[in-house]
């Protein structure tokens, strides 16, 4: 038993789906609880003006009745409501009429640090737009909404998640503003920590089930992501093991570390204490004075595609780190504990958290 998760959708196509497939019987989802994070994901200094456009909320299609998951296939929708600018340009069939609207006017001048050179390679087209619409991090508001999901479903087990940005220029109102001065962009750190998750999520057996490279593919995942480390990470390089690893002992709650620096994983395995990954992202590639590039139309020099974009997105990839962490910790858990309906999962982690004379932290 295990969840998947399929997404689709363009940034100014009509709108993003992603069907969850896996989830339990039973599980109460709040409507309100998934539209704040997609509205927490639109926040953050340095945004974009079409933030103010959006205003995303989700919209279930399946597998939902009166809030109860039917243990069926669930889809998601986050309607993009900027379509309508773009109705003739990103017109799912051959649009009537005249070209009118954004859109309507091919791209063939990419971007440094986007997917557009490669994408067209790879794909062999002419428009750059066929790319960068779905490259672009506007797909990860559904993966928010995912990850809300599956925040619910851990909460069932006693797991909460929690996303921030670090103290890095990206979340910096000072330099935001500086960089928006200079037409120039910003990347930074995040950080993800997962409370109440037991010891046994993920596998040593085999590297495709081991936890920590499942949450670091995860977030590697994510939209200009360029960095991911676990725990204390890069810098258990530069210490000997004598003070890289956290020494075992038991007190009242059962075994523990010490200390964290593993970040809640131990050989691919959760080993009961906080889990703690975070993410570093680049500066954001669309620039309001653009690199240099190559028109692909004429093979000459030209300057690369200036369309609208954040100056830093640090504090939105938080919340779509969050959910993208929450949604493995979940997909783990069910792997782990299994179950047809909710009851079913949440009596077999109860069992094997006694079974492994195990409490979390403060319980």
């Amino acid at each position: 038993m295990s969840l998947e998760l399929a997404t689709a959708g363009e940034s100014h196509g009509p709108a993003l789906v992603a069907i969850v497939s896996g989830l339990p019987a039973g599980l109460v989802l709040d409507r309100a609880a998934i539209d704040e994070d997609l509205r927490r994901r639109q926040q953050g200094y340095g945004r974009s003006p079409r933030q103010r456009i959006e205003r995303d909320e989700v919209e279930v299609l399946a597998g939902l009745r009166h809030g109860r998951t039917l243990g069926t296939p669930l889809a998601l929708v986050v309607w993009n409501r900027d379509h309508r600018n773009w109705t003739w340009g990103m017109s799912p069939w051959p649009p009537e009429g005249e070209p009118q609207g954004k859109g309507a006017k091919p791209v063939t001048l990419p971007r440094p640090g986007h997917a557009d050179l490669a994408g067209v390679q790879k794909y062999g087209l002419a428009d750059v737009r066929d790319v960068l619409e779905r490259a672009s991090a506007r797909h990860t508001a559904v993966l928010v909404a995912a990850g809300a999901v599956a925040k619910a479903l851990l909460a069932q087990i006693g797991v909460a998640v929690s996303g921030a940005a670090l103290p890095e220029a990206g979340a910096d109102p000072a330099a935001v503003d500086a960089a928006r001065a200079d037409r120039d962009t910003l990347g930074g750190v995040v950080e993800v920590r997962a409370t109440g998750a037991p010891p046994g999520l993920g596998s040593y057996a085999r590297k495709e089930d081991r936890l920590d490279a499942r949450l670091a593919a995860a977030l590697m995942g994510i939209q200009a992501v360029k960095g991911v480390e676990i725990g204390d990470g890069f810098a258990l390089a530069r210490v000997r093991g004598s003070e890289a690893h956290d020494e075992i002992v038991r007190d009242e709650r059962g075994l523990r570390r010490t200390t964290n620096r593993a970040g809640g994983i131990e050989g691919g395995v959760s080993n009961g204490e906080e889990i703690v990954v975070r993410a570093a992202m680049k500066p954001l590639p669309t620039l309001m004075r653009p690199l240099a590039s190559v028109d692909l139309a004429t093979g000459e020099p030209a300057s690369a595609l200036v369309e609208r974009s954040d100056v830093s997105a640090v504090e939105a990839l938080a919340v779509v780190a969050e959910a993208a962490v929450a949604w493995e910790l979940a997909r783990a858990a069910r792997e782990k504990f299994g179950g047809d309906a909710l009851e079913d999962f949440v009596a077999a982690w109860r069992a094997y958290v006694e079974r492994i004379d195990w409490a979390p932290r403060g319980a």
